[in-house]
This record gives structure tokens, C-alpha cells and sequence, in this order.
């Protein structure tokens, strides 16, 4: 629906005011990590879209601790599941269990029942849990027995994997990464961060406390007001045009990316990068999408949607190089 420039006045307005506990988080969840910012920020547009961000980094760069503080600061029920070859789907999402004195079933709830999921090392479990963990991601309900349980909002799944040890593993199949609405790679933290965390872990001291700055209802009006955004019809075009471009690159003059694509981005790909572009508008403190917002997430959004041929990888040719050429090419409205 188009906007009138008063409408968008009011809309900054509110955003400024409902968007205040952004700066209040960065700021309790630094006071424990150190550096990650670019990481913390793709956490919190996934929370702000409604949406579950998929991890890629090798251990050890502060994965769970984000998410636990992230979890502590906003107030919020955290649980963590280690995924291993011998997890069943019911040690996920819980189970009925037999009451001697009732003479009856009962439900006992698995971990899945939380506002923050950690799956560390999604690929290690068989595609049994893999695909019940997705199920409830995607219809944020749970059925156990005859009884369908609704989940908690909000609710982000926080996936990891392990892009090394690729021994024991079950990679998740193409339809499943699809559904997360986005794969973050993780980096090692600068010299400098670095120093500061030998610092902190050697010191003896212990590590400072997070605070509770955000309230859960806080988080869920704000997920409603990013819905609001603007996103003008360009914008939307320019969006088409970026995810047209991995499917049909001869259209855009793209001709010598047609041979390292094996496919494109799906429809979700459209969806994502429009919720992923208003939340972004939205730590922003702005009420309406700009082109920067999009080239800001493109990468994060699509490089899981995005299959590479033998001829891609022959040539070293990585997803984030076809998404650049991409972006160059498509004109910025």
C-alpha cells in the first residue's frame, strides 16, 4: 500500500520508539562478547523477521554464548540440543510417558518448547530429527500423541554446523536449509578482539552478568511494526530482479553464470530478502526499505538458496562471487 510522506514521518517516529531496546541490547550482550557484532545483528534480524538463521563456523567463535546472552538479555527461556547420530525426533520435541499413580499418559515437553534455540551441529543427527526440528520451525506447533502444542513466541532456531569434519555427518538436504531465512558464515574475531578475549579468559575474574533490558512483549510488538515497513514497488522490483538473475542469468546479460548455476533461488528467497530488508530498515530506526538495505543482506539470504555446478567449483567459483556479479549487474533503482 503506498505511503504518503506523513505516514512514513509517523511510521520513523514509531520506530524510533519501539526500536530504543536495539541499542540496549548491543550494548548488555558486548558487555560478554566481544567483537560478533555482524553476527549478533543477523540474530536479531531473524528475530525481527519471524525468521531461523543457520550458523556456519568452525568452534569455538562464541556461536552459543551469542544466543545464551541474547536469550538472558531479552528475558527469555534459552535451551540448547546437542545433536548427535543416535538423537530421535522425541528427544527433541518431547513425548507421552506412562503415570503409574494416574494410571494414564502424560506429556513431558522436550527442549524444543523455548523462545532461543540452539541446534549446535545440526548435521550430525539423521534426517528424522533434522526434518522434525524444520517442522516445528516452519508450523511453530508440535504434536505429540493426539494433542498439537502451539510454540512460544518469539521463537528463533539458532542452527550450527561444523564446516570442517565432514566424517559422521548428515548434511541437510537442499528443501531443508531453504527454510532458514538465512546462513550467516562466521569469521575468526580481529587481532585486536582477540586480544581482549585472551584477556577476559585469563584473568581469573569472573564474566559479567547480562542483564535483562528487553521485555518479550517489547520483542513481539516490535515484529509486528517491522511488518509496516514500507517497501516501495521498486524495491520490490529490484528484489525480483536479484533473485530472476540466479535462475535466468541470460536475461540480465549474465551469460557466463549460466553454466556455474545449477539452480536458482526459490520463491522463499523473494519473501526472505523482502522480511530481511525491512527488519535491517528497522535497526536502522527507518520506516522504509532502501536498495542498500537489500545489498546489505543478499548474501546471507540467498547463498544457501543458490546450487553450483562441477564447472563452479572447477573454476573456484564460491556462491558469494555469482550474488556479487549479481548485484553489480542488476540495476540499482
Amino acid at each position: 500500500m503506498l505511503k504518503t510522506a506523513e505516514d512514513i514521518r509517523v511510521l520513523n517516529e514509531r520506530i524510533t520508539q519501539a526500536g530504543s531496546f536495539i541499542d540496549k541490547l548491543r550494548s548488555e550482550v558486548a558487555h560478554v562478547i566481544v567483537g560478533q557484532s555482524y553476527m549478533l545483528d543477523r540474530l536479531l534480524i531473524g528475530l525481527l523477521s519471524n525468521g531461523h538463521v543457520l550458523l556456519e563456523g568452525v568452534p569455538g567463535l562464541a556461536k552459543t554464548l551469542t544466543i545464551k546472552s541474547l536469550s538472558q538479555a531479552v528475558d527469555a527461556h534459552f535451551s540448547r540440543i546437542q545433536f548427535t547420530p543416535d538423537l530421535l525426533p522425541a528427544d527433541v520435541l518431547g513425548t507421552l510417558i506412562y503415570n503409574q499413580q494416574r494410571n494414564e499418559f502424560i506429556v513431558r515437553k522436550g527442549p524444543i518448547f523455548a523462545n532461543f534455540i540452539l541446534a549446535d551441529e545440526i548435521n550430525r543427527a539423521p534426517a528424522k530429527v533434522q526434518s522434525a526440528l524444520l517442522e516445528a520451525m516452519q508450523e511453530r506447533q508440535v504434536t505429540i500423541g493426539d494433542s498439537t502444542y502451539k510454540l512460544d513466541e518469539p521463537f528463533l532456531v539458532l542452527a550450527t554446523q561444523n564446516p570442517l569434519e565432514q566424517e559422521g555427518t548428515y548434511p541437510l538436504p537442499e528443501a531443508q536449509v531453504d527454510r532458514f531465512i538465512m546462513k550467516v558464515i562466521v569469521g575468526y574475531p580481529q587481532m585486536h578482539e582477540e586480544q581482549l578475549i585472551l584477556r577476559q579468559n585469563v584473568s581469573g575474574t569472573r564474566p559479567p552478568a547480562v542483564n535483562k533490558v528487553v521485555s518479550i512483549q517489547e520483542v513481539v510488538a516490535a515484529k509486528e511494526l517491522v511488518r509496516e515497513i514500507y517497501l516501495d514497488e521498486k524495491i520490490e522490483k529490484y528484489i525480483l530482479d536479484i533473485v530472476f538473475a540466479t535462475r535466468n542469468p541470460e536475461a540480465y546479460q549474465l551469460q557466463s553464470l549460466s553454466p556455474l548455476i545449477s539452480y536458482g533461488a526459490s520463491p522463499r528467497g523473494s519473501i526472505n530478502l523482502a522480511l530481511a530488508a525491512k527488519a535491517q530498515a528497522f535497526l536502522n530506526k527507518r520506516g522504509f526499505v532502501i536498495p542498500e538495505d537489500v545489498r546489505s543482506i543478499a548474501n546471507d539470504v540467498l547463498r544457501h538458496r543458490i546450487g553450483l555446478t562441477y564447472e563452479a567449483e572447477a573454476e573456484n567459483m564460491s556462491v558469494e562471487n555469482i550474488i556479487d556479479d549479481i548485484l553489480k549487474q542488476i540495476n540499482v533503482p
